[in-house]
């Protein structure tokens, strides 16, 4: 099965059912999702918002999800982060992309602007 890397913005709108939900459901149908493994605690703390502002939405909150939680080169995301001006979280998504040969799937406009500029052909 071919994989896609999902950053923190593409989860969250799947968990929280946001207005961009059926856009990253499409996006992922049919793939394995990768992610670097840091994504947990950025995922958790967007849970943590929405569990202050609707406890009791709770129980739905929590569910889990299955994401395959991947190594990454620091040396070298710090190195593209440099770069790209990207901060090391969004710099290690886009290098865990690149080192897997997947999409990346974000709503984050910038860290999407320089996926594609690094997938043109040069």
């Amino acid at each position: 099965m071919t994989v896609k890397v999902v950053d923190a913005s593409a989860i969250v709108a799947l968990l929280f059912n946001e207005t961009t939900r059926e856009e990253i459901v499409a996006r992922l149908h049919g793939f394995s999702l990768a992610a670097p493994a840091f994504i947990r605690y950025e995922a958790a703390n967007a849970c943590l918002k929405k569990l202050r502002a609707s406890p009791h939405e709770r129980r739905a909150l929590l569910d889990a999800f299955s994401i395959a939680l991947e190594p990454v080169e620091l040396g070298d995301a710090i190195t593209l982060a440099e770069t790209t001006k990207l901060s090391l979280y969004d710099a290690s998504y886009l290098w865990l992309a690149r080192a897997l040969g997947a999409e990346l799937v974000t709503l984050d406009d910038k860290l999407a602007r320089v996926d594609a500029a690094l997938r043109r052909p040069a």
